[in-house]
């Protein structure tokens, strides 16, 4: 015998239907389709060849200085494949701290999805430009726009370990892009900043570099980023280990 839906059934229903998407967006606010969609980019996004290859149409990037929130190593991306356990940059709101950073403009408001998508472990957290310096003017078509930033989800934050540590090819794209924005805006000490307003840094660093002891071969910033390193966190630096 067929059950005729009663009244409350039905609404319970549409309570479900609509209660679901909402929770499951909890991570990913609306965006206004009118407006320009900016993100702050922290890590290997500094870099333009890295961040072209994630996505092709974007804009260039402008350095930026960031309050409000703090840059570390405790995005914990480890799981039992042995090759695919480092722990990552990522970023948690902190009233005191500050870093520094990119904005670029996306090639539409709906690129924003695949974004979403893409940046597992995060969630996209709107920035107010009051808590932004703009270290180069941006271009009309970046003004008035949405700015956002992806946050670290709390139940992924960890520092690094042994089983889980910094891998060099990672701080390799994360500095050489802060020498590249350095170089072409002209701003002294940029890239050092990138490593100072960075935390735990660890002495669980492994050197994945393809060939360590010849890096210049695929890294050409090979030497400026290891006087960075040596002369910022000489400590962590003696205990970098080659992988093997």
């Amino acid at each position: 015998m067929a059950i005729k839906p009663t009244s409350l059934s039905l609404a319970c229903l549409l309570i479900t239907a609509y209660a679901v998407p909402t929770f499951a967006n909890n991570c990913h606010p609306l965006v206004d389709m009118h407006k320009p969609q900016l993100i702050i980019g922290y890590g290997s996004l500094m870099q333009e060849a890295s961040k072209k290859r994630s996505d092709p149409d974007v804009s260039a990037n402008y350095p930026v200085l960031v309050r409000g929130f703090k840059r570390g190593w405790f995005l914990y991306a480890c799981n039992d494949r042995p090759g695919f356990s480092t722990t990552y940059l990522g970023v948690t709101p902190n009233p005191d701290a500050h870093i520094n950073a990119v904005v670029y403009k996306l090639n539409g408001a709906k690129t924003i999805q695949a974004y979403d998508a893409r940046e597992k472990g995060y969630c996209r957290v709107r920035v107010k430009p009051s808590d932004i310096k703009f270290l180069a003017l941006l271009p009309k078509n970046m003004q008035n726009g949405q700015i956002w930033i992806y946050n670290s989800q709390q139940g992924l934050i960890k520092t690094p370990t042994k089983n889980c540590p910094i891998v060099q090819s990672y701080v390799d794209i994360f500095l050489s892009g802060c020498l590249e924005l350095q170089k072409k805006y002209t701003l002294p000490g940029f890239a050092k900043q990138c490593i100072t307003t960075t935390s735990d840094w660890s002495s669980h660093w492994v050197n994945d570099r393809l060939y360590p002891r010849r890096p210049f071969i695929y890294q050409p910033e090979a030497g400026k980023i290891d006087t960075l390193i040596h002369d910022n966190l000489p400590v962590q630096f003696k205990h970098i280990k080659i992988a093997r």
